[in-house]
């Protein structure tokens, strides 16, 4: 017999009151949770007033918590002066769902709704996200976390906590700075000016000695790309963007921009003691949450299970016979159309004086005018139930996140540096680097990345 909740929680001092963010919501039964986008103030630290956030709740960040297979329901209200709707990032939901304007859904315009609802199909940590002037938006803070709550474990852990991590173009008196430079948007992206957790300083929290603890990270921010180092205890990542994975140790996962990592440890038995989880990437550690042993320790009837989530269930992609894509990133690129004509004209492009900002390209494609009713001709048609290996070519001397909607995939592997093949919906594309598949021995040896595609989304 497996261990029950109550036995593995008896004597725990109530910190099973600390199984989620403060103000989390529950969405359950299908009752609608009204995500309401405007306004509101909210001080970030550091700052002399407090800032125009935009957000979809009181809270910042929201937190709702959905139970596997049930239906969630939430209905968005915009109460902002643009056009707005709601990205579902990592979750397998019905096409009609995703919440891109023009292609899934139109715009939810000023004083309008929208009603969002699905069963998610995968327990895990997600975020929501607008996916118009996604930059603004974005930057101004409307985003919430979506955990999708696994039954199976219940228990398992004492603290079940979430960190959302987020730098913010903000000047000291609250007031936002421009969220996108040409400078930044051509190179490694537009950093923030202020780095929170929570919205806040990095948080200490408290916690038994003893206690199991599970801290979700989530980065939210669309630049920087933290790498994680850990001080105090042995700690784990049992979940990449919120699939489970064979457990791992954390020290120098990178946590690219709208990738999530689920951590797992055991609080020292020793009161006072502390687990520090930090990013290390820069020259000097920048502290992302402490946790401290307080109280009295946790006492555990029977031996504990180990911490490890039950395995992801996903259709693993049939490799043979899959089909080979091919996607090479390059800064921007002009229409190919304007290019050949200008070759047999005779004529340099720079003599035409084009101004539009292209910062980017796949295939010597862009979307024109970054906006979603501007449409492109699609570079792939996918068939339902097949897999596809897609090598990823990154030309620019930069890292670029790559983000599938609807789908989870499998990365292989890199050529340039270790990389644990894991299940992920978002992937760091990284310069120069090549993730190859077995499958393709003839796969080039630099520059690109490979990962493997079956259909995931959920019918609809």
């Amino acid at each position: 017999m497996g261990l029950t909740r109550r036995g593995f929680l008896s004597g725990t001092g109530g910190f099973t009151a600390a199984l989620a963010m403060p103000g989390a919501i529950a969405a359950e039964g299908g009752t609608p949770v009204a995500l309401v986008a405007r306004e509101r103030s909210h001080r970030l630290p550091g700052c002399e007033a407090p800032s125009a956030l935009w957000s979809y709740g009181d809270a910042w960040p929201l937190e709702l918590r959905v139970k596997r297979g049930r239906t969630f329901v939430a209905g968005l209200r915009n109460e902002l002066k643009e056009h707005t709707t709601i990205h579902w990032h990592g979750v397998r939901v019905p096409h009609a769902m995703d919440g891109v304007p023009y292609m899934t859904q139109d715009p939810v315009l000023p004083g309008q709704s929208f009603r969002y609802e699905f069963a998610p199909p995968d327990p895990g940590t997600f975020f929501f996200h607008p996916h118009c002037d996604t930059v603004t938006q974005l930057g101004r803070g409307l985003a919430g976390v979506l955990i999708v709550e696994d039954p199976r474990v219940e228990g398992l852990f004492d603290l079940d906590r979430t960190l959302v991590l987020k730098d913010w173009r903000v000047r000291p008196d609250g007031g936002f700075d421009a969220f996108m430079t040409d400078a930044g948007a051509g190179k490694a992206g537009t950093f923030g000016q202020l780095r929170t957790v929570n919205g806040g300083a990095a948080p200490t929290i408290e916690a038994a000695p003893g206690a199991r603890v599970r801290l979700r990270l989530v980065n939210l921010d669309p630049t920087r790309i933290p790498v994680l180092g850990t001080r105090g205890a042995a700690v784990t990542i049992i979940a990449t963007d919120g699939n489970a994975c064979d457990p791992f140790p954390a020290a120098d996962w990178r946590l690219g921009p709208a990738m999530r990592a689920d951590l797992a440890f055991t609080i020292p038995a020793k009161p006072g003691a502390d687990v520090a989880i930090e990013d290390v990437w820069g020259a000097k550690p920048f502290l992302l949450a402490r946790v401290v042993a307080s109280a009295a320790p946790v006492r555990i009837a029977a031996k504990p299970p180990a911490m490890r989530l039950p395995t992801a269930d996903l259709p693993n992609p049939v490799l043979r016979g899959a089909e080979r894509l091919e996607f090479s990133l390059a800064t921007g690129h002009v229409d190919p159309a304007l290019e050949a004509w200008a070759k047999e004209s005779g004529m340099s492009l720079d003599s035409l004086c084009l101004s539009q900002k292209i910062f980017w390209s796949i295939n010597k494609q862009a979307w024109p005018g970054m906006s979603h009713d501007k449409k492109v001709a699609p570079l792939a048609e996918l068939k339902s139930g097949r897999t596809y290996v897609a090598e990823l070519f990154n030309t620019t001397p930069h890292t670029h996140p790559m983000h599938l909607h609807g789908h989870t995939f499998r990365v292989q592997r890199a050529s340039k540096s270790k990389l644990r093949p894991h299940w992920a919906d978002t992937v760091l594309w990284r310069r120069t680097n090549a993730w190859r598949s077995p499958s393709w021995p003839g796969s080039p040896a630099t520059g690109c990345s490979t990962v493997t595609l079956s259909n995931t989304r959920k019918p609809g």
